[in-house]
């Protein structure tokens, strides 16, 4: 607690005596937590988000644990946090700090809480998915960051529990009053005369919500007017608040969850909203170092926006095939057949990766220190850069393009590289325009071959020829030309094929 802060309570325990909020004492509330605590042997698993609303629960729970006589303090309670390796990074700091602070006090309290971080599986975070598999930035129709990086680590968690113990309570910040949905979700799974409500989605799991009918105020209220149970204040918490209207990011345990792109506790990675209010509102309040973070996600933004499709993704899709929709989602009266653009172009992701790892040295080199890609990840990109299945990486390019930015290797694995060399895709670039053949189809079926080569059973290689021939490999007007010209037949290009094979094949 610093000079300046000023409260209106000396300690918690005076505030929990003497305060009412959400029109009741919070002694009754209190109460109530240690009645539902005590009344079974299910473990608590608190989602803790580093928000205003996860940081009032989780000092309530504190607070009812630390009045219980130590024999009632019989089960343990867990706080989890979500950390998708692309948080805001001031943040993950201050989510760090208080973990750290709860695993050094709890214990000195005799409290029977621990607190961790949970982070995605390294094959489905943002860069993999981003930069490896090519898959365009998220927007409102295409959301695929949230069940990966949020949902799926913490429903794990969640459930390793519930395997354990057989049940476990979720107690979350979340508040009727954040939004008219949230509290239909929140009454559509309450249990009649019960404080717990049934998870949307965990089976033998439920959900307690203690500050359900607080207002934004008073939440404020309870944080600001007493030091923090484990010490320090919530001042830091505040300032990163300032100046913004927008809501935080609650830890997300359900498809039901809106984006929290506007929030200050998102990923700054955010494209779902139009313009990163989060990242803005940092450098306002004088993160200057974060200027190319939010310039690097505007880059983001900008690839996914349909008329910049052309130049940044492939028109095939990771099957190989190029993909047409008839109508659009958010209007009924549109018919036209529209394409359906594929992943990143690699050189598109080679670029975002080179200028990611450029803005990563240089923050540090500032003074500050940050990771921006985990190494893992840096490895699991170079596997799926290796095995693109439009664009396979022959020249190995990632263990190049981090030497030219840091000036030295990582210990690459061998094994995974390519089993061809630029030579050797120069050689087949020129061979191909001679004959008339597209070299990307020729890299296919040898690398198929390749995958067979010395073994005695080479089962299933006529399957794997044939899969890579019925992809689309001409350019995309001759492609569009050809299916234009069977929809005019009333025919597919499959039941062409049939026809034109029939005799073969009866």
């Amino acid at each position: 607690m610093t000079a300046q802060e000023q409260f209106v309570f000396p300690d918690h325990l005076s505030m929990i005596q003497e305060f009412s909020l959400g029109n009741r004492p919070l002694v009754d509330l209190v109460r109530e937590i240690q009645n539902i605590y005590c009344s079974d042997d299910r473990p608590w698993i608190i989602g803790f988000s580093g928000g205003k609303d996860s940081t009032c629960v989780l000092s309530l729970i504190y607070m009812a644990l630390l009045q219980l006589p130590a024999e009632k303090r019989t089960k343990h309670v867990y706080v989890v946090s979500s950390d998708t390796l692309v948080e805001t990074p001031v943040v993950v700091d201050m989510i760090k700090r208080v973990i750290k602070l709860i695993n050094e006090a709890a214990p000195k309290e005799g409290l029977p809480i621990s607190a961790y971080s949970v982070v995605p599986k390294t094959d489905q975070t943002f860069w993999v998915n981003l930069l490896g598999r090519g898959y365009p930035a998220p927007n409102q129709t295409f959301r695929w960051c949230t069940e990966r990086m949020k949902i799926d680590p913490v429903s794990e968690f969640i459930l390793d529990k519930v395997a354990k113990f057989g049940e476990a309570v979720v107690v979350l910040g979340s508040r009727s009053q954040e939004s008219a949905s949230r509290a239909q979700v929140i009454a559509k799974h309450k249990i009649d005369g019960s404080a717990l409500s049934r998870h949307s989605s965990l089976p033998n799991a439920y959900t307690y919500m203690p500050i359900e009918s607080w207002s934004a105020d008073e939440v404020w209220m309870y944080l600001m007017s007493a030091p923090c149970p484990w010490g320090g204040s919530n001042q830091e918490l505040l300032e990163l608040y300032k100046g913004s209207n927008q809501g935080e990011c609650p830890l997300v345990i359900d498809k039901s969850t809106p984006s929290c792109g506007n929030s200050r506790f998102g990923c700054w990675t955010c494209t779902v909203v139009t313009d990163d209010k989060a990242l803005h509102g940092l450098i306002e309040s004088g993160a200057n170092w974060m200027k190319p973070l939010l310039a690097f996600r505007n880059k983001l933004y900008m690839s996914r926006q349909p008329e910049n499709s052309e130049e940044y993704r492939n028109f095939r899709r990771r099957t190989g095939r190029v993909s047409y929709n008839s109508g659009d989602i958010s209007d009924d009266s549109v018919r036209e057949v529209r394409h359906i653009p594929g992943p990143y172009w690699l050189s598109k992701r080679q670029e975002f990766l080179r200028e990611l790892l450029t803005i990563e040295k240089g923050i540090n080199e500032s003074g500050e220190s940050i990771e921006l890609i985990t190494r893992p990840e840096l490895h699991m990109i170079r596997r799926e850069w290796l095995r693109d299945p439009n664009e396979p990486d022959w020249e190995d390019s990632l263990p190049r393009i981090y030497r030219e930015v840091y000036g030295e290797d990582l210990d690459w694995v061998e094994d995974d590289a390519g089993a061809f060399t630029r030579a050797d895709s120069e050689t087949l670039e020129r061979l191909a325009e001679k004959y008339g053949v597209p070299s990307a189809l020729v890299r296919k079926m040898l690398e198929a071959e390749l995958q067979v080569s010395g073994l005695g059973n080479r089962r299933g290689i006529l399957n794997s020829l044939e899969s890579i021939l019925q992809r689309d490999w001409e350019d995309l007007d001759a492609i569009n030309e050809r299916n234009h010209s069977f929809r005019k037949r009333g025919k597919s290009y499959v039941e062409e094929v049939k026809d034109e094979f029939s005799e073969f094949l009866n």
